[in-house]
């Protein structure tokens, strides 16, 4: 291969690069951002020492979050869902303010949810049966 078709082959990647960023740049925020809520409406609320548990169900689908009593300053924190016969859908890291949400299709199956903030942790049997 001759230097002209490599420097052709770099142009042509050069380009396809920044046009890719460009398009990254431009896209809006708001596709990007993780969802910060669950869909549906709350059936329960659990709250522990260190922080809530809210638990959400819209059309079979069972959604939680874990918020944080004192937010602002990173800890650890989990929530867990669990529909039954399946495995658990887990969301556990360092967080500022909360953690989920996490989502599982559950139909009419009863689920186990688990939230923990800090050294404080909740739970709560099979729920929604």
């Amino acid at each position: 291969m001759d230097r002209g078709a490599i420097r052709r082959r770099l142009a042509v990647g050069m380009a396809v690069l920044t046009a890719s960023g460009l398009l990254a740049l431009a896209a809006p925020t708001q596709a990007q951002a993780a969802p910060t809520r669950c869909e549906g409406r709350k059936v329960k609320t659990y709250p522990f020492s260190t922080g809530t548990l809210y638990v959400y169900k819209k059309r079979g689908y069972v959604c939680a979050i874990t918020k944080a009593k004192d937010p602002g300053r990173k800890q650890w924190m989990m929530v867990s869902v669990q529909a039954r016969r399946a495995n658990p859908v887990v969301d556990a890291s360092r967080y500022r303010y909360q953690a989920g949400p996490v989502t599982v299709h559950a139909g009419q199956r009863c689920v186990w949810v688990k939230g923990k903030v800090g050294r404080g942790a909740v739970s709560k049997g099979w729920i929604l049966c």
